[in-house]
């Protein structure tokens, strides 16, 4: 897969007025959810993600990263309990249709939490992921402790758990992008405003979650677009700003974020934006 087509996601936990989920979801899908691509695999090819693996993918959205592992052999269960429009695209994603007379029993989409995701008899899981990246918004690792210590209850003894992060804001491009979110949002002090990524960011949660670390990498994520609305239409898609949206509107927030876009557009019209992001491996008790 070329640099082109791979690229990223981000926890909503702002609230803010939709008049076009389904629209969002699109864009998400469509343009952004592939900037993970690099995250996603170098996970898989680390932890051997192959036929012999049962994954719990935790806020699976879309299904991009469930469909991957899919693809190396994998039996994969998504759980996602806040977008329904994203899981209602992993649904179609991953599931057959009723006409369809190939089955893909090796796939499963859940809406719930990670304990809705446990079927009487069945194997436990041996790895789990929760790719969503935090560290960028004040607050969005709230409530991931929890269910990573729902999840494990679901695997084997040691079994990897896999939390994803932004690296270091002088290694991500788009932070200065995203700066504009956190300017346009202070007014309210919203907590869904954006923040710089700290070190130890995975750390902490996984220690929350009665996790025991064990490996980290960083891996490189470039934003790419092929041009500045596809770029706007992509990152309004992660929920980053949404607490810009609520404390301005959306005409003042797309203004800002199209201009601060402008230093990292190329002569033949695309965006593109060097990242780097982490990932922390941890053991399940």
């Amino acid at each position: 897969m070329t640099p082109a087509l791979v690229r990223q996601h981000v926890r909503h936990t702002a609230t803010v007025p939709d008049t076009e989920p389904r629209a969002r979801a699109r864009d998400w899908s469509e343009i952004q959810e592939r900037m993970l691509v690099p995250l996603y695999e170098a996970v898989y090819a680390r932890l051997d993600v192959g036929s012999g693996t049962r994954l719990l993918a935790l806020g699976c959205g879309s299904g991009l990263a469930l469909l991957l592992a899919a693809a190396r052999g994998a039996t994969v269960t998504g759980v996602d309990s806040s977008r329904p429009e994203r899981l209602a695209l992993a649904r179609r994603r991953l599931l057959p249709e009723p006409w369809d007379t190939r089955t893909r029993a090796t796939a499963r989409i859940v809406d719930g939490s990670p304990r809705d995701a446990a079927v009487h008899g069945s194997p436990a899981y041996t790895v789990v992921t929760a790719f969503e990246p935090i560290g960028c918004l004040a607050g969005d690792s709230e409530g991931l402790a929890g269910l990573l210590a729902a999840a494990t209850p679901l695997t084997e003894k040691g079994a990897p758990v896999v939390l994803a992060g932004w690296g270091p804001p002088e290694r991500c491009a788009t932070a200065s992008v995203l700066r504009v979110a956190t300017k346009l949002a202070d007014p309210l002090r919203s907590p869904g405003s954006w923040r710089p990524a700290l070190r130890d960011d995975l750390e902490e949660v996984s220690q929350r979650a009665g996790l025991r670390p064990d490996g980290s990498g960083r891996v490189a994520c470039p934003f790419g677009y092929a041009d500045l609305d596809s770029a706007v239409r992509g990152l309004l898609s992660t929920g980053l700003f949404d607490a810009a949206v609520a404390a301005t509107d959306r005409n003042q927030v797309d203004k800002e974020l199209t201009e601060a876009l402008h230093a990292h557009q190329r002569p033949d019209g695309t965006v593109w934006m060097a990242n780097v992001f982490r990932y922390l491996i941890a053991r399940s008790p």
